[in-house]
């Protein structure tokens, strides 16, 4: 990708989600909601702080996420539709389930 996010920004890619209904029904664009799910793609170096160290970020790239309907701002990036936003707009990161270990 062509592009470096600055500061605490980071870049998403929504996820997108089944267009059908659990019934089969398929659901046209037009009325399906934006997912609120993303996968990030980059993350700049972090903030500056009032001493002028930068503070790290707690996404990295990879991190599956959950964000606010309005965050972000949509950009198309070689092709590909994106979402540039700060990280104070995620809401969490989505860590995958423990794997459960079998008593042998």
């Amino acid at each position: 990708m062509g592009f470096r996010p600055l500061h605490d920004r980071v870049v998403v890619k929504r996820i997108q989600e089944d267009a059908k209904t659990a019934g089969g029904i398929i659901i046209p664009d037009t009325a399906q909601e934006k997912p609120q799910e993303g996968e990030v793609i980059a993350v700049g170096p972090g903030a500056l702080n009032d001493k002028g160290t930068r503070t790290a970020l707690d996404v990295k790239a990879g991190d599956r996420v959950l964000f606010g309907k309005w965050s972000g701002t949509e950009v198309k990036v070689d092709g590909q539709d994106l979402l540039i936003m700060k990280e104070s707009d995620i809401m969490g990161v989505i860590e995958a389930p423990a794997k459960s270990k079998k008593a042998a």
